[in-house]
């Protein structure tokens, strides 16, 4: 059916004069206009328009349905949908909901209405301004909700400021939520160019300020470590065990599982001992020596020194490989960029600096930094951070 329909690209323009300064209705209308969105971006086009969604009109004007899918709904409310499941069928069921959507409203809340001029403003407190979410960047960064009193009640960050916040504005999935979203006064944010910077900046200060809806953030969520030590004949082992205060663990983890299924794949990557990396009780040989896979660390068939060398090198993931080093990577404009600083393997703070003010060396890094303190949750986030994601450059100091 669409083997000779234009490329997006092709109709893209007709779709921006189309769609200006105009609302896009549709059911379930975040699922479709993300794809709009995706497909603009893939041009380097930030397209942007204001979105109105039926279903969410549908339940709030019509309420005590089991289904509020468009064809549940439709039948439920007598509206005859033709050539369902095509493009022109569904824009005209949705046409017709509208348009029953817009006699009820009426119905209830007279001609002054604000209700479809946007659907979350019958659900927001009143003290927010709605014209204040229009203007919230579509950037990485860190965000601050306060109730009526001016207190702070939750902190949070993302790589879309906009996206996250109106999730919170238009959030109906459990009781907590929805008794946030009410309380939700104001609202402030700073782009933080990095999500990188985002991430440290929100785990520092949910631990600092403690806001009331961030209550299992509070408290690290790394409760179990993994640890290396040597035994008797000199032979590196690892170990799990739940996380005290002052350990000098190799890795954090949520859970016991997450922390022996990593053992796991360093035992398969590096071929290790079972029995070493406390995966195998046994007073004898491990397992996979039984049946020819381990090299018979466990019976002291090799040696300390053969095994260790590929001990050492699995220990290595778990750690900075290098000691003193700069992690830089985007910052809030074409010419800024920021930078993480790590110590002797600690974390030492971040800052942002001009990337015409480094042509003398490290100097400018140097200064930008505010320091900070390090902590076993900005260990695992950088570590993970570095796993998953690939920054700008890495500097040695």
């Amino acid at each position: 059916m669409v083997e000779d329909a234009p490329k997006f690209y092709e109709v893209a323009k007709n779709i921006i004069g189309l769609t200006e300064g105009r609302t896009i209705i549709a059911h379930n209308a975040r699922f479709d206009y993300s794809f709009i969105r995706e497909e603009f971006n893939s041009l380097g086009y930030n397209y942007k328009r204001k979105v109105l969604d039926t279903v969410a009109l549908a339940r709030k004007l019509f309420p005590g349905y089991r289904s509020y899918s468009l064809g549940n709904i439709c039948r439920e409310l007598g509206i005859v949908i033709s050539d369902r499941h095509r493009a022109s069928g569904d824009a005209r069921a949705t046409v017709a909901l509208f348009e029953m959507c817009l006699e009820k409203d009426a119905e209830i809340n007279g001609s002054r209405s604000n209700l479809i001029k946007n659907t979350r403003i019958s659900k927001l407190n009143p003290h927010l301004d709605p014209s204040v979410i229009e203007s919230i960047p579509e950037e990485p960064g860190i965000y601050y909700f306060f109730d009526e009193k001016g207190s702070l009640i939750y902190i949070g960050k993302s790589n879309n400021l906009f996206s996250r916040i109106t999730t919170h504005l238009s959030n109906n999935t459990t009781n907590r939520s929805m008794e946030m979203r009410d309380a939700i006064a104001s609202i402030e944010w700073e782009v933080t160019g990095s999500e990188l910077i985002a991430l440290v900046r929100e785990s520092f200060e949910i631990k600092e300020n403690k806001p009331f809806y961030n209550r299992a953030q509070r408290k690290s969520q790394f409760q179990w470590g993994i640890y290396s030590s040597f035994d008797r004949n000199g032979y590196l082992n690892f170990t799990i065990a739940q996380v005290r205060d002052r350990d000098s663990h190799l890795c954090l983890l949520t859970s016991k599982e997450k922390a022996r299924g990593k053992l796991i794949q360093i035992t398969e990557t590096y071929n290790l001992c079972q029995k070493l990396t406390g995966l195998y009780e046994t007073d004898g040989a491990c397992f996979h020596n039984n049946v020819g896979i381990c090299r018979g660390a466990c019976t002291g068939k090799e040696s300390a020194e053969e095994y260790n060398e590929r001990a050492f090198k699995a220990q290595e993931e778990f750690i900075f490989a290098k000691k003193n080093f700069f992690i830089v990577d985007t910052g809030r404009n074409e010419e800024e960029r920021c930078a993480v600083k790590i110590i002797n393997g600690k974390y030492a703070g971040y800052g942002y600096f001009n990337i015409n003010d480094v042509g003398f060396g490290l100097t400018a890094i140097h200064d930008c930094i505010i320091s900070s303190q390090d902590n076993r949750d900005i260990q695992v986030i950088l570590k993970s951070y570095l796993r998953r994601n690939r920054v700008e450059k890495i500097i040695e100091f």
